[in-house]
């Protein structure tokens, strides 16, 4: 083993790692710097022999530019490691892992990776199956007869590829009354919460729906399929014969993990608070490690110890729809492009933790960044490394051309959409000579570059489709990253006058989730409560539809056939029309 020695001074601080192969580094790399300051592996023990693929001096500083924000001694951060030709070149912490004890980020900080960690569950998956001990093609209610008959059979791969209609947990637990944050969930509940589901978002295979409850019941199936826990499993098939030595699952949230960062969230003020996952789940998230000791895993890709060539390829595979709709979303990881060079990677936010790993096949190159620090964008400031990293090797689109419109088209395309497959809402609103989009509170200019089409900033497209002339019926939101398209039909906005608005009131139940919900009237406007925990107060969009004023709640209230109210469906992000019935 490679010997550690604790040095300080900013010359060794400010030393990008040089040469140490990613399964040595967890045990063998030496930290330095101040509190607060970038935290940096020592190379003074690096073999001459594997020093070449080290990154340039400038390359490093312009690395330590982008992160400058979080290298204070005020401040949580985050840690960062790159990959290149199966080693890592460089592996730097910045900010405090610790705000009330002044304890520094370091290269070896351990952090929650968020949903990074659905890769090892669907890899744990893949083990069973090449042992026989499982298909992906299996009926989960094979394994989990607790999962109700659905009509259709949802598969193992339905849950790896969030095809199978199943409500989301999170969104589920914090609809019952029992947050994130505020509750502490175990994974009995989660299998006794979806034993309860009577519907499901949609038909296994026919959408797709980013679903952390597939991910959950995963972990159900390797205990029950291996006779072992996910975390023993992994620990014995993965994390060990990788050298993971640091990495292990939040199965237990009071254990106590030497070196975790504790997880930050800033408030109105700018003054951070604690923001940590009190919860038993895991398989969906929860993965406790370091970046470099994700690296390891991303190593994994291109030498395999840990599943043959033809596994690690399924795991790559995009997922498809039952009409043949080819998804970006693969077995726990997704496949994209990133200035015209596939990536492979998946991002993770757990609480205050924030995560991302993406690899980058055709160049031997792999970013980790693992924070805790709940403001931080994982996604840009990664590819802002990889732009360092990977300079000059990008091919970039060209730019779309804008496309003049005037003011008076414009009008022509205002609006209430809805789309009818998640009810989700946006409005369409011309000022000034632009096209706003509004969801909610978050409000976006749609950028003209085709007579039909618009982007946003973020590059999601939006088509209109059907219509009179330059009125839209219909608009087709294409993701720019590569998720299926949706659909927005036009709808009659209605605002019900308050002395109508008492036959909405009363309380409704929820089998579901065993809860009751009221509905109550307060300054003229209805109010959906759960007290002490929800008080929403909705407004009207069209018939018998209102909405969250952030755009996250949407009710629709059904009427029997005197034209009483008798209940209404609730979606909300990705739970969609979960049903209640008046008392």
């Amino acid at each position: 083993m490679i010997s550690t020695e604790r040095r300080k001074g900013s010359a060794v601080a400010r030393t990008a790692l040089i040469g140490i192969s990613p399964i040595l580094l967890a045990t063998a790399v030496a930290f330095a710097g101040a509190a607060g300051g970038p935290q940096t592996a020592g190379t003074e023990h690096a073999p001459a022999a594997v020093a070449a693929p080290a990154l340039s001096p400038a390359q490093a500083e312009e690395i330590d530019k982008i992160f400058a924000p979080f290298a204070k001694p005020d401040t949580p951060g985050c840690s960062v490691a790159v990959l290149r030709d199966g080693r890592v070149v460089f592996a730097r912490g910045y900010g405090l892992a610790d705000l009330e004890h002044d304890v520094p980020i370091t290269p070896e900080t351990v952090f929650e990776a968020g949903s990074v960690a659905k890769q090892f569950t669907a890899a744990s998956l893949l083990l069973l199956a090449a042992e026989g001990k499982l298909s992906l093609e299996d009926d989960v209610r094979v394994t989990l007869p607790e999962v109700p008959d659905f009509g259709r059979p949802i598969t193992l791969r339905h849950l790896l590829t969030h095809t199978s209609g199943l409500r989301d947990q999170w969104n589920l637990l914090n609809l019952a009354g029992r947050p994130t944050g505020l509750a502490v969930h175990t994974m009995e509940e989660i299998l006794h919460l979806v034993s309860r589901q009577r519907e499901l978002n949609f038909m296994p295979g026919d959408d797709h729906l980013y679903c952390n409850t597939g991910y959950a019941l995963a972990a159900w199936i390797v205990l029950r399929a291996s006779g072992r826990s996910l975390a023993d499993f992994t620990r014995e098939r993965i994390f060990e014969p990788l050298g993971m030595d640091r990495t292990r699952w939040r199965d237990d949230f009071t254990a106590v993990v030497k070196g975790r960062a504790t997880a930050y969230a800033a408030d109105d003020e700018g003054r951070f608070h604690q923001n940590m996952p009190f919860t038993m789940v895991y398989g969906n998230g929860g993965l406790l490690t370091t970046p470099a000791e994700l690296l390891k895993w991303a190593e994994n890709f291109w030498n395999p110890r840990i599943l043959g060539r033809e596994a690690l390829d399924l795991m790559e595979t995009p997922g498809r729809l039952n009409d043949g709709t080819e998804l970006a979303y693969a077995l726990g990881l997704r496949r994209e492009t990133y200035r015209g060079l596939s990536e492979v990677s998946h991002g993770g936010a757990t609480a205050g933790y924030r995560a991302f790993l993406a690899r980058y096949p055709a160049r031997h190159t792999a970013v980790a960044l693992l924070g805790n620090h709940a403001g931080l964008n994982p996604v840009l400031l990664s590819h802002k490394v990889v732009d360092i990293v990977l300079a000059g090797r990008f091919k970039d689109a060209p730019k779309p051309r804008l496309f003049p419109v005037g003011a008076a088209e414009l009008r022509k395309k205002e609006g209430l959409f809805i789309n009818p497959r998640n009810e989700a809402v946006i409005r369409l609103e011309s000022k000034n000579g632009k096209l706003l989009l509004t969801e909610g509170k978050r409000e976006q200019e749609l950028v003209p570059v085709g007579r039909r089409r618009f982007l946003t900033a973020a590059a999601v497209a939006f088509e209109f489709q059907a219509g009179k002339g330059d009125e839209p019926d219909r608009w087709r939101r294409i993701p720019a990253n590569g998720d299926p398209p949706s659909t927005y039909e036009r709808a009659t906005p209605a605002e019900p006058s308050p002395d109508k608005l008492p036959e909405y009131t009363g309380r409704y139940f929820c089998p579901e989730l065993e809860v009751f919900y009221s509905i109550e009237v307060a300054d003229e406007r209805l109010v959906l409560s759960l007290r002490p925990m929800i008080l929403i107060p909705l407004a009207p969009t069209d018939e018998d539809g209102f909405m969250s004023e952030t755009g996250s709640v949407y009710l629709r209230f059904r009427r029997d056939e005197a034209g009483r109210v008798e209940g209404f469906s609730l979606s909300s992000s990705r739970v969609i029309r979960i049903r209640f019935t008046r008392e």
